[in-house]
């Protein structure tokens, strides 16, 4: 186990930063290319922090919600150019991964995709470690503050792909649940089925452990008990934080465990439609990518463990896992959420499920039975609607 990130959880964490060791003397901080870090006052705070540390700051503020290839190399390019000797991500999870994809850029030369492993990615090794990362988290989401990955779409290629080495850990990460409280109802209720998903994805997949399995377990009963009430009431701290804690154990999920072949599919899903949110597409597809693990009987009891976890008691089938997993999306207000929405269309199917083989087939190895590219475009099939 090599998880090195200090991590600052609890409400008003962030007031303590500047009393925290930093890995630098200047600090690009990146945020999203929306308004909600500058409006919500969350990256004058942050400036505010760091300028009691003596930090000086520049900002970079592109990302996109999927983070693009081109903006990572715009980012490094950025940091290089204004000598920054370490970033500070402030925002969700694809901000925290474009960040640590600057950080790589930052330090090296060349194209991102040449550190990319799948798809037309080179592979190569890279030559300098990445500069460090302060992940400073405004959702509850993915995770990303507490793990080395790096999740990144090439936009001409269609490829969505991860990367991640234990040089790209962040440094330092504030989880402050007060950051959380301004996020709307329908992206606090998919960035937490995200959380979600990363460990009950954990869970049933082959590289569970003991380690895994308890802050999996841990995270899918904090996350799947309070994240309706996060998603009725924004303001209700005491639900933020359980969300936000089941969100930094998820983190630490991907970090001892492992994922499944659920995310390659999501992923492939936004890499040909930019502006579907992943946690979205992760709903759309869950209960007929379990449902497809179940039929398979991969696990049986697990599914059990953790229909209890969400609050069966008395659950004894796999299947009582999907009717809670049905529950909560119907209490949160997505369970009719469609692919049609964002324009995915069933021709597509194939052509997706073939991507996520080609871009994120690691992921399927990590499947406890095989999923074929048919099975894959069944299951968006019968995801549909």
């Amino acid at each position: 186990m090599y998880v090195p990130t200090r991590i600052l959880f609890g409400a008003g964490e962030l007031n303590n930063l500047h009393s925290q060791r930093m890995p630098g003397r200047k600090a690009l901080i990146v945020i999203s290319k929306g308004k909600s870090a500058r409006e919500n006052g969350y990256l004058a705070r942050t400036e505010e922090q760091l300028k009691l540390d003596g930090i000086e700051t520049v900002v970079f503020d592109k990302v996109e919600a999927n983070p693009l290839k081109s903006t990572v190399m715009a980012g490094g390019a950025f940091a290089r150019e204004n000598g920054c000797d370490f970033i500070v991500a402030l925002g969700g999870g694809s901000c925290i991964d474009a960040a640590k994809a600057i950080a790589v850029m930052a330090a090296n030369d060349g194209d991102y995709w040449d550190y990319v492993s799948g798809g037309t990615g080179k592979g190569k090794v890279m030559a300098h470690k990445p500069i460090p990362v302060v992940a400073i988290t405004t959702t509850a989401g993915t995770g990303s503050e507490t793990d080395p990955w790096a999740v990144v779409t090439h936009e001409v290629n269609h490829e969505k792909i991860g990367i991640g080495n234990d040089d790209m850990f962040p440094f330092l990460a504030v989880v402050d649940p007060e950051l959380m409280t301004s996020v709307p109802p329908k992206l606090t209720a998919y960035q937490g089925f995200d959380a979600l998903f990363h460990s009950v994805e954990g869970y049933v997949s082959k590289g569970f452990n003991l380690m895994s399995d308890m802050y999996a377990l841990t995270a899918i009963e904090n996350i799947s008990r309070n994240l309706p009430r996060a998603v009725k009431n924004g303001k209700d701290i005491a639900a933020r934080e359980r969300v936000a804690f089941g969100n930094t154990l998820s983190g630490l999920v991907e970090s001892v465990g492992l994922c499944t072949s659920q995310h390659s599919l999501e992923h492939a899903m936004s890499a040909f439609h930019q502006d579907l949110p992943h946690g979205a597409g992760l709903i759309m597809i869950s209960k007929a990518y379990f449902t497809h693990l179940i039929d398979k009987h991969v696990c049986d009891d697990r599914f059990v463990r953790m229909a209890k976890a969400m609050g069966m008691e008395d659950a004894k089938e796999p299947m009582d896992f999907i009717t809670m997993l049905a529950k909560l999306q119907e209490d949160c207000g997505v369970s009719d959420i469609k692919m049609s929405d964002y324009g995915i269309k069933p021709d597509e199917f194939e052509t997706m499920a073939k991507n996520a083989k080609d871009t994120m087939g690691f992921l399927f190895m990590c499947d406890r039975s095989e999923i074929s590219v048919g099975e894959s475009a069944a299951i968006y099939e019968e995801s549909y609607k």
